[in-house]
Order: structure tokens, then C-alpha cells, then sequence
């Protein structure tokens, strides 16, 4: 399952717009580093293959590749006010040794990866 909340599908979207990238997919990278943490990228793609996993909610076209489906499952994309007060992207994923759940809270939406 791969989450994308609301404010993170509404972020996506002004990001699109105002990048003049409407209708383009977000594609979510992710690769293991070697002391066992996970990266994660993300950008418009003007390309897919017919081997990403790619799904549609809120308005926003996820794109994954089939090498970063298993780092991503369970993983949820929020858009979040951190402690210095700037918003940014977070990735929550189980699958990150640093990972720390959150409280519970049942705004996104879920998809089968």
C-alpha cells in the first residue's frame, strides 16, 4: 500500500500548476543507502513504462518504478509544517529504520502496490 494524504495530493497539484507541468504524473523514486536508510526522490515525469505501477487520487497521477515498489510499501507521502515553520514533503515509511509511527490518523487514501 502507498498513501498520499490530502494536503500532500493538494500541494502536488499547486506544484504542478505553478510549474507548468499540469497532467504530468508525480513519479516517487526510493533506494536503500548503505547504512540501511532509505532516499527518496520525486519529480514530474514526462515518461512512464508500462512496468511502473501508476495510480490516480485526488486529482494527482502517482508513477513508481517496479525497483522502488518494495521500499515504498506502506510508505505515506504527507505535506507537513515542521518545527521551523517551513512545509515540506515527508515520506512516513516503515520499511526506514528511522521511522517513527505517527499518531494515528485516517486521511489518506491507501493503494496495493
Amino acid at each position: 500500500m502507498f498513501t498520499v494524504t490530502p494536503a500532500a495530493a493538494e500541494q502536488i497539484i499547486k506544484s504542478a500548476r505553478e510549474g507548468q507541468m499540469e497532467g504530468m504524473p508525480l513519479r516517487i523514486a526510493a533506494r536503500r543507502e548503505t547504512d540501511g536508510s532509505i532516499q527518496y526522490a520525486m519529480g514530474f515525469a514526462d515518461e512512464t513504462t508500462e512496468n511502473d505501477l501508476t495510480f490516480s487520487e485526488s486529482g494527482v497521477t502517482i508513477v513508481i518504478a517496479p525497483s522502488s515498489i518494495d521500499l515504498l510499501n506502506g510508505c505515506t507521502l504527507d505535506y507537513v509544517q515542521l518545527d521551523d515553520g517551513e512545509y515540506n514533503f515527508i515520506f512516513l515509511n516503515p520499511n526506514d529504520p528511522n521511522y517513527t509511527p505517527p499518531p494515528a490518523d485516517d486521511s489518506g487514501t491507501e493503494h496495493a502496490l
